[in-house]
């Protein structure tokens, strides 16, 4: 088995923006992860469907898997190699170091992207408005504890939804994911029965609705 890779690049030059980047010196940014074995053009077509006003940024993950790119090493389901995970969330906050380093900013991620939004919040929470995790869970050693233990007094709001009956995320993921969003941010969670590891139109109202919130109290 080859070694993880211990220092990723997000590829400024696949970065797929719904507006010019430069819209983000007076306008806020909302930051698009996909899921494994997708590309930065998948969540990219939501747009239409979120908010009005801010830019957003829908990234490739930096590993290659067959067809399209991963965030994390393979590992068992739910579990992702941790030194990975974090590699991924350094390569993201670079990014947006480069291209937003003053922008009010959002992330919504799903599954694996997912997971990444919630490992955004543990390295970087003062970096964001808000995090949406649809159908993504919470890595195991994903950060050390005193990264963890800082965030119950900053209170992020974050937004988890997912289909109970998920087929995807094993269910200790879940219950790892349920026991540990609501001890260290302030947690909208909604369940969608019925669209399995996917994301709804009334899904995505409630994302709008939460980022439409988040980001103007970021403003305010």
């Amino acid at each position: 088995m080859s070694p993880v890779r211990s220092v990723v690049e997000i590829d400024d030059s696949v970065v797929v923006w719904s507006d010019p980047a430069a819209e983000i010196a007076s306008r806020p940014l909302v930051i698009l992860l996909h899921g494994r074995g997708s590309n930065e053009r998948d969540l990219i077509g939501l747009v239409p469907a979120l908010p009005i006003g801010p830019v957003y940024a829908s990234l490739r993950a930096p590993r290659s898997e067959g067809d399209g790119f991963t965030w994390f090493a393979s590992g068992a389901p739910g579990m992702p190699d941790p030194a990975s995970a974090i590699a991924s969330t350094r390569a993201v906050l670079a990014w947006l170091d480069r291209v937003a380093p003053g922008a009010a900013v959002s992330v919504v991620g799903f599954s694996q992207g997912g997971a990444l939004a919630t490992q955004l919040l543990r390295h970087a929470p003062e970096r964001f408005a808000s995090f949406v995790n649809l159908a993504g869970f919470v890595v195991e050693g994903g950060a050390d504890g005193a990264l963890d233990d800082a965030l119950p007094a900053l209170a992020k709001p974050v937004l988890w939804g997912r289909d109970p009956g998920d087929p995807v995320i094993p269910a200790t993921a879940v219950a790892r994911t349920a026991a540990w969003l609501p001890a260290h941010s302030v947690l909208t969670m909604r369940e969608y029965p019925d669209i399995g590891h996917s994301v709804s139109r009334h899904e995505l109202d409630d994302v709008a609705e939460f980022l439409t919130a988040t980001l103007a109290t970021a403003h305010a």
